[in-house]
């Protein structure tokens, strides 16, 4: 174990060391580039720089460059400096100038590193001598633009990225793996199979869903209503505003404002505005990040008794949120998303009990879309002790659920690690992250524990004994929100969804128009038992009409010809398992209707 660790740091020294001949290569070759900052990253480097014009057909040239630098066995010698001594060598270089000023107002030493020529403002550590990086393990891989210090106030730089391994061996299966991830890519294939797209006009982070991808949003929320109905969970709905007393009541507009979206003043003229007056009647409302403070307010609604406890709330909710610019990202990260929200309010005594249901549901919807749990790594989420201003609530309240939420997870046999001061600013929270077949994590489900907003509320419910009692609350969330699990599952079957979440199940193609009149019938017996189905009509060759459904990934296409009609059969092209015997038409479709029930993944 000590060895493999001694490794990764020894690696990371390395990618951090070829962040400098990266910048020493730029400068040799753009002269006139700013350099700004170049860290180690996982899996490689990058290096910021500005006033520089490159694009990705000079990647060969810097990189051919760096190897040549590598190979002088070049030394990185580390050197504390003066201030003064700092502004004087980097005179010409306004990114490190205002790097100096930081670290003079934290008092800390500056210190530089030389490599040849090359000198740059770093704490480092750097490796000894270039002769130590394996000239057959790195590779130059992108250039992407990046805001400097990662403001979109401050002006976009150049990044360029770098990757960098042990060997020449493990390279080579990173590269192959980044290729299958450009096949996978979410992005690229919800345009191919036509299910979404992101409009500048409508707004950055706000997904339109095209037919087939609203489709597949309705098959897997239709799924999400049964198991919850299945499960002992009752519906509800709330609306997408809220008066800013009730985000203040949460805490949310104190401790989550930042991510809050401004307050929409009700009942001002435009006059009152330009000239910033409030109106006497106006009412200030929040978009809601968040649908908890609403399924608190239904609680309170009527008295509730421990009879009626546990209580468990569940909705699809759409909340927003105010996620700079350059953090969005396709669907992973957007301003508008649905929660599959669910609250579950219960005493003291059935807080555990309650954990444990909550897991295994979140088991069985992974399970139910072809995810395993030995590859779900589980992060268990605490309150940084020595910055408690973060938080609401008290100690009593964080230690009991903290504690509770440890003691779970280990009876649950989850595979978890603790990280201290990423709790919610309520309460403790267990995040369950799926690793895909890409070997990256994915944040899906939570399971949060909040003591807070009963106390902020004022909930209750009566005991056994006829007194009050506060109740305690569970957060959850199984797929996360609908935009990000449907990313990960496009990337996960690569959008060959299997047949009973695929918008289009079934594809028929007459060869000819003598045969449209029996694709029909076809189409009308599938559609009469629910199974979704179209037929591509014969104004194309039949050739491009099956690609063009491979190219859609149907599970799939009947191809209908003179032989089909006289036998009342189809000829069937699977889409994973490639060609299959001529059937009847009623045992196609018993074979799809089972495949469909048994949910094969």
């Amino acid at each position: 174990m000590k060895k493999q660790q001694n490794n990764i740091k020894n690696l990371e020294i390395i990618r951090h060391s070829l962040s400098h001949l990266l910048a020493m290569a730029i400068l040799e070759i753009f002269p006139k580039a700013k350099p700004g900052v170049g860290p180690a990253i996982e899996n490689g480097f990058y290096y910021d720089f500005d006033d520089i014009e490159v694009g990705e057909k000079d990647l060969p040239k810097i990189e051919k460059r760096m190897r040549e630098l590598i190979k002088k066995g070049l030394n990185f010698k580390k050197q504390n400096i003066s201030t003064t001594e700092a502004k004087k060598i980097f005179k010409n270089q306004p990114y490190k100038l205002e790097l100096i000023k930081d670290i003079q107002k934290e008092k800390d030493k500056i210190s530089i590193y030389q490599s040849g020529y090359f000198i740059d403002l770093c704490k480092g550590p750097h490796i000894k001598n270039t002769k130590e990086i394996n000239l057959d393990a790195f590779k130059l891989t992108k250039i992407a633009g990046a805001y400097w210090r990662g403001d979109e106030k401050n002006k976009m730089l150049s990044r360029i990225y770098g990757v960098a391994f042990n060997s020449k061996k493990e390279l080579n299966e990173y590269l192959e793996m980044i290729k299958e991830a450009e096949k996978r890519d979410y992005r690229k294939l919800g345009k191919e199979l036509d299910l979404f797209h992101i409009d500048e006009t409508v707004g950055l982070g706000l997904p339109l869903w095209h037919p087939k991808g609203a489709l597949l949003w309705r098959i897997i929320e239709d799924f999400w209503h049964k198991k919850h109905l299945e499960n002992e969970y009752e519906l509800v709905r709330s609306p997408h505003i809220g008066n800013r007393i009730l985000w203040e009541t949460s805490g949310h507009w104190n401790f989550y404002n930042a991510s809050m979206y401004p307050p929409l003043e009700v009942g001002q003229t435009l006059e009152e505005k330009q000239q910033n007056k409030k109106a006497k009647n106006s009412e200030e409302y929040l978009l809601k990040p968040m649908n908890c403070p609403f399924h608190v307010k239904i609680y309170e609604n009527s008295p509730k008794s421990y009879r009626d406890l546990p209580i468990r709330w569940a909705e699809c909710g759409t909340v927003y949120r105010f996620e700079k610019r350059g953090e969005l990202s396709g669907l992973t990260r957007v301003r508008g998303f649905t929660q599959d929200d669910a609250h579950i309010i219960c005493p003291k005594n059935q807080v555990e009990k309650e954990l444990k249901r909550v897991i295994d549901f979140i088991e069985f919807i992974y399970n139910s879309f072809g995810f395993k749990m030995e590859n779900v790594y589980v992060y268990l989420s605490l309150r940084d002790p020595k910055n408690k201003k973060k938080y609401a609530g008290n100690d009593a309240g964080w230690k009991f659920t903290e504690s509770i939420l440890r003691k779970v997870a280990k009876e649950k046999k989850l595979n978890f690690k603790e990280e201290i001061g990423e709790a919610a600013f309520y309460g403790p929270k267990l995040d369950f992250k799926i690793k895909d077949v890409l070997g990256r994590e994915w944040q899906c489900s939570t399971l949060q524990f909040d003591f807070n907003l009963p106390e902020r509320f004022n909930m209750s419910f009566i005991n056994e004994k006829n007194k009050k009692e506060r109740p305690y609350m569970l957060h959850r969330a199984l797929f996360g929100s609908f935009e990000r699990f449907i990313g990960l599952l496009i990337e996960h079957f690569a959008g060959a969804f299997p047949l009973w979440l695929a918008p289009v199940q079934v594809e028929i193609l007459p060869i000819s128009q003598k045969q449209e009149s029996y694709g029909k019938k076809i189409l009308e017996a599938l559609k009469k038992e629910n199974i979704r189905a179209e037929m591509n009509n014969p104004n194309e060759t039949l050739s491009k009409r099956i690609r063009e459904a491979e190219i859609k990934k149907i599970p799939y296409v009947l191809v209908v010809g003179d032989k089909e009609i006289k036998n009342k059969t189809a000829s069937i092209r699977h889409y994973r398992r490639g060609q299959e015997p001529e059937i009847k038409i009623e045992k196609l479709i018993e074979k799809i209707k089972k495949e469909i029930e048994d949910k094969a993944i």
